[in-house]
């Protein structure tokens, strides 16, 4: 064994105790699940329905940012309709065959779960629009002028897809489904219940103020906040602080590199690529992600959004622009207005 493998042993260990606590922290029933009230109640008509004609739900599907719940909705519904919950994601189904083979082997009443379904092969789901109406597929047999089709029936099941980027479904796809639901970001207050309930499933010691303090920079988003949360409890337990208030929690977070309106590095050098090399901009995305030194995808995906929805940044069509917000959040003074300048 090579001198690098316990530490690489132990990476994988860390990563392995890292999903597990993430999944620890998942609500296991829809009574639980905190915010997206009205996507919480429309799937919960929808449920109570089914169970009650004892019939499979309606296909479901789940639109909106990443980490605001899907997947635990995914796994919610499954354990509100007790039935096995089988996973999988659009990049992993690249060919039709490989849709059948999960579709062959589904049990009466499973719930199947694809996510990133935007991702899915054109040929699986074309595939996929007989298997959700009718519950068969044609499966082909063989090649050119020999090739036959074979229909294929299927138990009843529920498809729930989830996606990001909603506007990329066909609309075929889109329309099958029985059920649709837009996640929204939460409020700050939606947020601190979440963490309330995490710390107490963490064993933390929590003041209210703390909540507050953490919940103002995890971007409307339960993921992240959860995120922060154990890097919080991890500061709390190195420096033996019995409790956290609000400037512990501060220190802490402002350690890993989130300032108090959530920006984090990746952020913050955005901004100051474009104020600090470009005055303000406008600035093309490319020319962008090479001076921060990321992909033009992470850039664009990954920052840019949080940006926008904060009034940071805008993007205009010569390319994008730091607001007068952008300025004054990096304590700078915004220069004089030119065309393509947007204020906060």
């Amino acid at each position: 064994m090579s001198a690098d493998a316990p530490r690489e042993l132990l990476g994988a260990s860390s990563m392995t105790e890292e999903r597990a606590m993430e999944a620890a922290l998942r609500p296991k029933a829809l009574s639980d699940f905190v915010g997206q009230q009205t996507v919480r109640r429309q799937l919960s008509l929808v449920l109570e329905s089914s169970r009650i004609r004892g019939t499979a739900s309606d296909h479901v599907l789940l639109s909106g940012p990443p980490g605001l719940g899907k997947t635990t909705l995914a796994m919610i519904i499954a354990a509100e309709m007790n039935a096995p919950l089988r996973i999988s994601s659009g990049p992993a189904i690249q060919h039709a065959g490989d849709l059948a083979a999960i579709l062959s082997s589904l049990t009466e009443g499973e719930v199947l779960f694809v996510d990133e379904i935007h991702r899915m092969s054109r040929p699986a789901e074309e595939l996929l629009y007989m298997a959700m109406e009718d519950f068969r597929v044609d499966v082909i047999v063989g090649k050119g002028a020999g090739a036959t089709s074979i229909p294929l029936e299927l138990p009843p099941f529920t498809l729930v897809g989830a996606t990001t980027r909603a506007g990329l479904l066909p609309g075929p796809l889109r329309d099958r489904f029985g059920f649709t639901g837009q996640l929204e970001f939460y409020s700050t207050e939606e947020l601190e219940l979440v963490l309330r309930r995490s710390s107490a499933m963490l064993e933390m010691n929590v003041a209210s103020e703390g909540f507050a303090e953490i919940a103002g920079r995890s971007r409307g988003t339960p993921r992240i906040a959860n995120r922060l949360l154990r890097r919080v409890r991890d500061w709390a337990l190195v420096h033996r602080v019995d409790q956290v208030d609000r400037a512990t929690a501060a220190e802490a977070l402002e350690m890993y590199e989130v300032d108090e309106r959530g920006l984090d590095r990746l952020d913050r050098s955005v901004l100051e690529a474009l104020c600090l090399r470009f005055k303000g901009g406008p600035v093309g995305l490319s020319t962008l992600a090479v001076l921060v030194g990321e992909e033009t995808e992470t850039v664009e995906t990954v920052a840019e959004p949080y940006l926008v929805r904060e009034g940071l940044l805008a993007r205009t069509p010569r390319g994008r622009v730091a607001t007068d917000q952008a300025w004054r959040h990096l304590g700078l003074t915004p220069p004089d207005r030119h065309p393509d300048s947007l204020s906060g």
